[in-house]
Parts: C-alpha cells; structure tokens; sequence
C-alpha cells in the first residue's frame, strides 16, 4: 500500500510540475542539426490537444449519435472505392420524416422484435437471429461496422479499412457467392427421390410459383397507383415477387443481382414469411380444397434405385445449361449438392461438410451481411411497407395456386392426387411439406401425405431457381 500510495504522489507532483513548466515556458529557439536543417522543439501543445480531445469525447458517444439529424456524409455524398470508383450517395428519407438517428432508435427495436421471433418463437432462428443482430450493428451509432474503406482520392491508398460486416457483404453477398454456397448445402441435405417416384408433382411445384408473378404485377400497380412515394421498375418487381418463391437463398440471389437496394426488406420478408408457413398456409389450404379432396389416399410411392438418384442431378444441370444458362449457377450448385449426397460413402465427407459445417458457416456470414442493409434510410419507407404486403400476397397465392393445379390434375389423372400437397409446391423445404402432411392428418388421422408432399416441395426448389434464372435474364 505504501509503494501504490508513493507511486501516485510522484505521478501527481510530476503532472503537476509539467503543467506549471508548460505554462510559463516560453516558444523555444530552433535548434540547429549536423546537416544543417532546422528542428522545432515541442511548443507544449500536445497536452492541450489532449484536453481538447477529451472535451469532445461526449460528441462520439452512441447518445449524440440517436440524437443526429444528417446521416454519416459517405452515405449521401458517395465514396471511393480501393479501385478508384466513386459510389454515389443517396438522398436519404426517413418515414415521417423523422431525424437519421431516432430512426436509427426504431430500427434498433425492430431488430430486437427479429430476434426475439429467432430465439423466443423460433420462427427461422438460423437466420432471423444473425439477420437481426446485423441490423443491430449496423445501426449503433459511430460503430461503422457497415462503413467502406477511407480512400486517398490521389494516391488511391486505403487510409482506414471499412467495418466487417462491409467485407461481408462485398465478398459473400455482392458478388453472389453466399447464396449458391447455401444452394451446395441445401443440394446436400435433399432427397429427389419423392419427386423422381411421382415425377407428377413438378407441375404442383411449378404451379406453386404463380405468387411470384402476382407479386411482381403488384408492384408495377403500385408504382402507378402511388407514384410520389412507391417506385418500383422491372427489377425491383421481380426481386419482390421472388419472395413467393419462398426461397430465401433465391431471393437475395436475384435480388442482389437487380434490387441491392432493396436487399434488407426483401430477405427478411422472404425469411419471416417463410418462418409463417404454419400459419399463413392452412387457412388457405382449407379455403381452397374441400373436406372431402383432403382425405384423398394416395398410392404408395415405387422405389427409386441410386442409379436413378445419381443420374437426376446431372439430366437437371445437362437441361438447365441448354434451356435457361443464367440458372446454371443455383441449380449447378444445388445438384453439386444432391451429385454429392447420392453417390455414397466415397465422398461422403464433401457431403457432410456441404450439408453441416460448410452451410452453417456461411449461414452466418449471410445473415450478417443482410442484415448490415437493415439501415433505417432503407428500411423506414413506404416502399419496405410495401414491399411486406407484397411479399405475403406472392406467398398466398403461391400456396393457392399449389392447390388449384392439384385439384385440376384430379379431373385429368388417372392415379389421384390429394390437392394438399399442392400448397408445399413453395419452396420453404421441408416445412410446406409437413404442413401438408398436419392439414392431410386433420381430416383423415391415417392418411400421411409428407413423402408425398416433398415431391412438389423439392420441385418447388427448382422451380423457384428457374423462375429466378428467367427473372434476371429478362432485366438484366
């Protein structure tokens, strides 16, 4: 103790005899070096810079961020990028026209509403929790997890390297990549074998995209009906109606390729959605086929030998490369998947780490990098209102229209198909599927339709790639 008191006497005394010497020294002379250059001695300012500094401690702190009104100046005046590119700025409006930081303040609630869905109600927690999180980093104020590199405009130097989650965005996101490594581990976890017994069951999943189109021409409808504050074209109507495709991996594909900024809306509409299959669909599903159609017993699926399981990745991939090439990336990716998982114990590690550690870890670069554009000058406008209300009506009809091509198929096939399964034709695999499968057992506690249901479930997956293909080569 009385070492530590001695040491804090000394500290005190020599603090105090620098500052007495500060204050009455005068400007010292320049003093002259050996090869004649003139040095200036300190002048006794760096303690006052110092004090300065920490005055201006309360101008950084997350309180005055909340309580700014401008956004940060990269976001409205632009940046350069490492290569010598200038981003450009945006004009930023806030909902209500509340101020950037209290904005900001919302977005943080609505983060914390993701993940309390994500871990109290488990709706998707795989990505709604990293989703919300990265909204949540992404708006603490003067963090600048999502801010880019500070470029030197005449060098082109890096003189501070941007946030992470801007990294991950840039590497995983932008260039597309994220999404079709999710689609090799999706492909991994699959079996085909459904839809290749009862090759049927792709026109219930090709059916089942028809939200996706109801949505798109909703969007341009309402671009015309509330021109001043909706303003979707091409692109942004089809990164929107993706969303009843309800594939998640698909929609931030497409809409990162047409849309980016409307990245943030569309992948949590399409995960929440997705995440409200059991409740969104059986009310529909119930509307739309009669009792008597729901307790319809379908025949007993055939055996599918792994012959026909491996050679099915390769005919999909071989027809997709001569049909629709621009689908060749998600399609390719997800039959790599399947390719893997079908052929068996020799190269059953690259399945396994397809399906598991390879996913996984993508899973949370991915949801991260969405959720860095949860930004309140991106989420807080009409156009996100829209965007949701668009995105439930792709996710209805689409559901409806599973429905619809299953009870048309009953007046036409020989073998009868229950129209329940039609609903799991969207591709939220295999949750649609176990919906129908609970709505099938409701009616008729003995009739178990979940094998049968993944047939359009699985299709669902690759109709929804499909579409997308056609989607970006049409507005590209």
């Amino acid at each position: 103790m009385k070492f530590l008191y001695t040491m804090m006497v000394c500290v005190v005394v020599l603090a105090g005899s620098a500052f007495s010497a500060d204050a009455g020294a005068q400007p010292a002379a320049p003093v002259a070096t050996a090869d004649g250059a003139v040095a200036q001695t300190a002048t006794g300012d760096d303690w006052r810079t110092m004090v300065r500094k920490v005055k201006q401690l309360k101008d950084d702190t997350g309180i005055k961020g909340f309580l700014a009104k401008d956004p940060p100046k990269y976001v409205t005046e632009g940046y350069l990028t490492p290569s010598g590119a200038h981003m450009p700025g945006q004009e930023v409006k806030v909902i209500f026209g509340m101020p950037y930081g209290l904005g900001q303040a919302v977005m943080i609630l609505v983060c914390l509403v993701l993940l309390y869905l994500a871990i109290v109600k488990e709706f998707e927690p795989l990505l709604l929790l990293p989703i919300g999180f990265g909204g949540l980093l992404a708006n603490m104020p003067f963090a600048n997890v999502t801010a880019p590199p500070l470029v030197d405009a005449a060098t082109k130097l890096v003189l501070e390297p941007g946030g992470f989650l801007y990294y991950f965005f840039e590497f995983g996101v932008n260039t597309g990549l994220f999404p079709i490594i999710i689609f090799m581990g999706v492909g991994a976890m699959t079996d085909f074998g459904p839809l290749i017994a009862n090759p049927r069951t792709a026109l219930l999943g090709a059916a089942a995209q028809l939200g996706i189109f109801v949505a798109l021409l909703g969007a341009l409808c309402l671009s015309m009906i509330f021109p001043e504050h909706i303003n979707f074209g091409l692109k942004e109507a089809s990164s929107i109606g993706i969303i009843g495709g309800a594939d998640g991996p698909t929609a931030i594909w497409l809409t990162t390729k047409l849309a980016p900024h409307l990245l943030g809306a569309v992948a949590v509409a399409a995960y929440s959605y997705m995440a409200l299959v059991p409740i969104i669909q059986p009310p529909i599903m119930k509307a739309i086929v009669p009792e008597s159609e729901r307790k319809i017993v379908m025949k007993q699926l055939r055996h599918v030998s792994k012959m026909e399981k491996v050679c099915f990745p390769l005919t999909v991939l071989l027809l997709c490369a001569l049909l629709l090439p621009s689908a060749v990336p998600l399609i390719g990716a997800l039959m790599l998947g399947n390719l893997a998982r079908e052929v068996g114990p020799s190269v059953a590690r690259i399945a396994d780490t397809m399906a598991n550690a390879l996913i996984n870890i993508v899973t949370i670069m991915l949801g991260l990098a969405v959720g860095s554009k949860l930004a309140c000058e991106k989420f807080l406008n009409p156009e996100t209102l829209g965007i949701l209300i668009l995105g439930l009506i792709a996710f209805s009809f689409g559901t409806a229209g599973g429905c619809w091509m299953g009870r048309l198929m009953n007046k036409f096939c020989k073998d009868p198909i229950n129209p329940l399964i039609g609903s799991a034709g969207v591709s939220a695999v295999p949750m649609a599927a176990r919906v129908s499968n609970k709505v099938g057992l409701e009616s008729d506690p003995d009739n178990y339709l979940l094998m049968h249901a993944m047939g359009p479930n699985v299709s669902g997956v690759i109709g929804s790639a499909v579409v997308a293909g056609v989607l970006y080569t049409l507005c590209k």
